[in-house]
Order: structure tokens, then C-alpha cells, then sequence
């Protein structure tokens, strides 16, 4: 196990980078908003900063990150920094970088005596499964070897996209009948994947139970009954969000996270209507680190979280500050 990597697989920066700044700048909000339209006569004053504000926060940013923010470039107004338009993006995209680049922190599989075990959560239609099976498709290219836990046993359908994603990536999924215990599932994986010396597991679970409490002590009881035969399991408790949900998100993000202490979020669905802001209000409530992000269907339409691109694909910026990386 651990002993036999191909070289990992690096994207070109330049391809995800400019994908992700076309589906961020579709549509009319902040972040395809000219910020000339803000200054028209071209002085950075007080009024224009409190306008910026109510942009920040009509793209999910929240109150609590826009007002951050904008504290942060009135102390640049204070000592007459913010002279012009570029002084305001520059301020700005230097703020927005602080706040997240605390969080880019990429997954890192290390080796262990059993499988690196990924509890990937989240609400039913936040890409949970799909995540998964970008992950698997990723990890192979990285040269681990991947199993797959069907841990969502109440919808038939999650058991069986669970199990096409297998069959695309040449993968094993444990799965059992529909209704049967998750947790017991999601072992009878661990021990199965320890068995065959598989790298990583990655299990999935159900998003929705009839109650919210009744989730939770699900997911509680999971990570219980692997932490018993492996202290360290699972190795990443990772949440998936649907960016398109906007401020709904963080609230999800802070249930999840006081219930299971997450070590990594993966946030989808950036290519719908989403705006975006809603990581600068998660790194800034939460400070969980932000993985991946996802940006389309495919394997290549998520990638690691890199803060700087992040920002500037945000403000719509390409090669005016830094050279993205080939």
C-alpha cells in the first residue's frame, strides 16, 4: 500500500482558471459588475466603499465577511491608498485573497496501515456522488488505488450512480440492500478495502433523514464506529455544498461542522447561477479548509481550491496582476 505512485497529475492553471472566470462572470452581478460604475467620477470615497458593500453582500458574501472587507479597505482610504479605480481592485482583490488563503489548503493523502478513509456529507443534491466519483478519477491519476462505500442505503438511486461512477473508473463499490444499516455498510468497506491493501476509501452517505437530529447521529455514529478500528478514520470528513445556495450554504456548513468537525469542504455547482461569495463568508465564519471546487460535470471541472485564481476569476481579472501557471 502507498508503495507504487505514477507521477500526480498536474492541470494547467491557465484552462480551469479561465473556465472558471466565464461561468463566475455569467449573468448580472458583482462579479462581472464594472467597478468604474461605482466611481463614475472617479474618487474612492465612503459612499462608493457602502455601495461595494451591498454588492459584496447581494453576492452571498454575508454581512458579517462584506463588512470585513470593507473595514479593511477604509483603513486603506484612511491612510489615502484607494486614489483611483486600480488602487480600489488592488485593495480589494488583496482582501479577498487574506481571507481565503488561510483555507486553500490542498488534500493531502498520507499513508496509513489501513485505507485513508474519506467521509464525504452534505444535503441530497449538493453533488455528493458525483463529487465522489471525480475524486475517485482524480486519485487514480495520482496513482492511488480506490474503493468505493455506497453509505447512502435510502435512496436506490445514490446506490446506483455510486455504482456507475465504479464501472466508469474501474473502481469496487461495497454496497448492501436498501434500508441496511449505513454504518455497518461503510465498515464492512473499510475492512474490505484493508483486505484488498487499497489506498483510499471514499464513502458516501445520505444527505436527508426525516428529521435533521436523526442525520447527524447517523453520521456521528459512522465516524464512531470506524474511529474504533482506526483511531485516525476517517483520515478527511469532507462536506459538499451547492454553491447556488447561497447563505442556505453557511448554514449547512455550520450544522455539519458542529456535528462532525469537518477537515475539508469541496464546493460545486459554481458554473449555475451561483455569485460566488459564498467562500469568502465560509472562510470567514468557519476557517475549514475549501478543497476542491466544481465548476461543471466532468472529472477536469473540479480542481484543488487556489485562492488567488479564485479572486481573480471573482473580479474577472486574467494576467493584470500575476501570471497564471502553465
Amino acid at each position: 500500500m502507498f508503495g507504487k505512485k505514477t507521477e500526480a497529475t498536474t492541470e494547467k492553471g491557465t484552462g480551469f482558471v479561465t473556465r472558471l472566470r466565464q461561468k463566475l462572470n455569467r449573468g448580472g452581478s458583482w462579479l462581472s459588475y464594472d467597478l468604474a460604475n461605482l466611481v463614475p467620477g472617479g474618487k474612492i470615497d465612503d459612499d462608493v466603499l457602502e455601495e461595494l458593500e451591498s454588492e459584496l453582500i447581494m453576492a452571498d458574501v454575508g454581512v458579517s465577511a462584506a463588512a470585513h472587507i470593507i473595514s479593511e479597505l477604509r483603513k486603506r482610504l484612511a491612510r489615502n491608498e484607494l486614489k483611483d479605480l486600480v488602487a480600489l481592485r488592488d485593495g480589494l482583490r488583496q482582501t479577498l485573497i487574506d481571507i481565503l488563503a488561510p483555507v486553500a489548503n490542498p488534500l493531502c493523502i498520507s499513508a496509513h496501515p489501513g485505507p485513508f478513509v474519506i467521509l464525504v456529507v452534505g444535503v441530497n443534491g449538493a453533488g455528493k456522488t458525483t463529487t465522489i466519483g471525480k475524486l475517485a478519477s482524480r486519485f487514480q491519476d495520482e496513482g492511488y488505488s480506490v474503493m468505493l462505500a455506497a453509505g447512502d442505503t435510502f435512496r436506490a438511486a445514490a446506490v446506483e450512480q455510486l455504482e456507475a461512477w465504479g464501472e466508469r473508473n474501474n473502481v469496487p463499490v461495497i454496497a448492501q440492500q436498501a434500508g441496511a444499516d449505513p454504518a455497518a455498510v461503510i465498515f464492512d468497506a473499510y475492512e474490505a478495502a484493508r483486505a484488498r491493501k487499497v489506498d483510499v476509501l471514499l464513502a458516501d452517505t445520505a444527505g436527508r433523514l426525516q428529521n435533521q437530529q436523526g442525520l447527524m447521529d447517523e453520521l456521528i455514529k459512522i465516524k464512531r464506529v470506524l474511529s474504533r478500528h482506526d483511531a485516525g478514520a476517517p483520515h478527511e470528513t469532507m462536506l459538499v455544498l451547492d454553491a447556488s445556495q447561497g447563505q442556505n450554504a453557511l448554514l449547512q456548513a455550520e450544522k455539519f461542522h458542529a456535528a462532525l468537525d469537518l477537515t475539508g469542504i469541496t464546493v460545486t455547482k459554481l458554473d449555475g447561477s451561483a455569485k460566488g461569495g459564498i467562500l469568502l463568508a465560509i472562510a470567514n465564519k468557519l476557517g475549514v479548509s475549501v478543497r476542491y471546487i466544481g465548476i461543471g460535470e466532468s472529472a477536469a471541472d473540479m480542481q484543488a481550491f487556489n485562492a488567488e485564481d479564485f479572486v481573480d476569476a471573482l473580479l474577472s481579472v486574467e494576467n493584470k496582476f500575476r501570471k497564471e501557471s502553465t
